[in-house]
């Protein structure tokens, strides 16, 4: 069990108890009898920042001690790399693909790591992370590999089968005190259309650059604009011309819609984002995101390549704008 310390100061703190309220995991903090919150129970504590970043003083703060700030799998043995025939060829996809719809970000392969499956040969961070900022982070040229105990958010954690689901989670309590839903009923329908995996049935999350994955992605997340984003759906389309039914919410953004829809239905889905996924990384209010089953590389590659020819340019050229004289 990763240890955290939870300190607080008094002389900042102003005991409106927001702390207590929205931290997901039920008794580790509670508000004492001189009004001012106290640690009840730091063990099942993860680390997820959440009553610290609602304390309107900063009153609060959250560091990791013990074995949170050591690696438990560091001697273990990982899984080998997948053939380098196989990398090289995602890695050439990759690059096709960002060339014909002018992608600036890499796309993301994404492998959700069974219970009883080693663990990939990648950095483990000494830091929590949400899931959401692994995978920006990843956009940019990282490769991380996250057990639970190097996950921030209980809720991706718990939606990736890697642990249970918190109280205040399960119940949608905690939408509620953030004011993303109107009330009770509104959070419990929405936690309960969400599709979950079967709680200890996953052991870790690995992102990476497509380029540079060393496992064979069970999804691969795109980011871009949506434009890009509608390029990509009609490189999919451009040799069946096959619609897509897409879901979406702004709930769960990174973890449900761009990886376990596309997962669990073999299909790909686009996300807007969400409140953690924009509130916890640097993405822009103009990007969004497509989740999509590895086995579309081939053609999303095939495709891009016959839009970039034409579709694609005659598109950004306007060619039916008439000219301004």
């Amino acid at each position: 069990m990763a240890d955290y310390q939870i300190t607080h100061n008094p002389d900042a703190c102003v005991k409106c108890g927001l702390c207590v309220a929205f931290c997901p995991i039920p008794g580790v903090l509670e508000m004492g009898e001189d009004g001012f919150p106290r640690v009840a129970d730091a063990d099942p504590c993860v680390g997820c920042q959440t009553c610290s970043g609602n304390c309107p003083q900063r009153a609060l703060a959250v560091e990791a001690t013990g074995d949170a700030v050591f690696d438990p799998a560091a001697g273990e043995e990982r899984a080998e790399p997948i053939p380098e025939d196989e990398r090289q060829q995602y890695a050439q996809w990759q690059k096709e693909i960002m060339a014909s719809l002018d992608l600036r970000w890499q796309p993301v392969a994404v492998s959700l790591i069974d219970a009883d499956e080693p663990l990939p040969d990648a950095p483990i961070p000494t830091e929590n992370l949400r899931f959401c900022q692994a995978m920006m982070a990843a956009r940019r040229g990282a490769s991380i590999l996250m057990p639970p105990y190097r996950h921030s958010c209980p809720d991706g954690t718990s939606i990736f089968g890697m642990t249970g689901v918190p109280e205040k989670l399960a119940t949608g309590e905690i939408y509620v005190l953030f004011h993303k839903v109107v009330d009770a009923e509104a959070a419990a329908r929405m936690v309960a259309e969400r599709p979950t995996l079967p709680p200890k049935s996953k052991r870790a999350t690995y992102v990476s650059p497509l380029s540079k994955t060393v496992r064979t992605p069970d999804v691969v997340v795109f980011t871009g604009t949506p434009e890009q984003m509608m390029w990509l759906c009609m490189s999919m389309s451009y040799f069946d011309g096959h619609r897509f039914d897409f879901h979406a919410s702004g709930f769960n953004s990174m973890c449900v819609e761009a990886v376990l829809l596309p997962l669990a239905h073999d299909e790909p889905n686009i996300t807007f984002g969400c409140y953690g996924c924009r509130a916890a990384t640097d993405v822009s209010e103009d990007m969004m995101f497509m989740g999509v089953p590895t086995s579309r590389l081939p053609i999303i590659a095939e495709g891009a390549r016959e839009l970039a020819k034409k579709a694609i340019p005659d598109s950004r050229n306007k060619i039916y704008v008439e000219p301004i004289m």
